[in-house]
C-alpha cells in the first residue's frame, strides 16, 4: 500500500507560478512511477507529467512542456511539480498517482495509488 498526499495548491495570477508536492508513505517510493493528472468539473481526468522511478525519464502534454517541470526527490519520498507561467486554463484539482514499475506516462486506469487532489486556480 502506498499513500499519496497533494500540497502546495492554491490561488495564483495568471503568468505566476506554484510547486506542487507529491508525499509517498509506504511501501518503497523508488519502485514507483508518478504521474500527475489534473481534472476540471465535467472533464475526464487527464494527464500532465510524469516521472519514471528513477527520474531518468520525463514525460509531458504538449501544453505544459517547458512550463512545468517534474522532478523527484526518492530520498525525501516527494515528486514535484513545478507550475510556471500559469494560465487560466490550467485551473484545476491536480492529483497526483503512482504506478510500481511504471514509466510515469501510462493511462490513467493503469495507475494503482493515487491521491485526494490540491486545488489549482489561476486567475486571469
Amino acid at each position: 500500500q502506498v499513500q499519496l498526499v497533494e500540497s502546495g495548491g492554491g490561488l495564483v495570477q495568471a503568468g505566476g507560478s506554484l510547486r506542487l508536492s507529491c508525499a509517498a508513505s509506504g511501501r518503497t517510493f523508488s519502485n514507483y512511477a508518478i504521474g500527475w493528472f489534473r481534472q476540471t468539473p465535467g472533464k475526464e481526468r487527464e494527464f500532465v507529467a510524469g516521472i519514471n522511478w528513477s527520474g531518468h525519464t520525463t514525460y509531458y502534454t504538449d501544453s505544459v512542456k517547458g512550463r512545468f517541470p517534474i522532478s523527484r526527490d526518492n530520498a525525501k519520498n516527494t515528486v514535484y511539480l513545478q507550475m510556471n507561467s500559469l494560465k487560466p486554463e490550467d485551473t484545476a484539482v491536480y492529483y497526483c498517482a503512482a504506478k510500481l514499475w511504471g514509466l510515469g506516462n501510462e493511462d490513467k486506469k493503469k495507475f494503482d495509488y493515487w491521491g485526494q487532489g490540491t486545488q489549482v486556480t489561476v486567475s486571469s
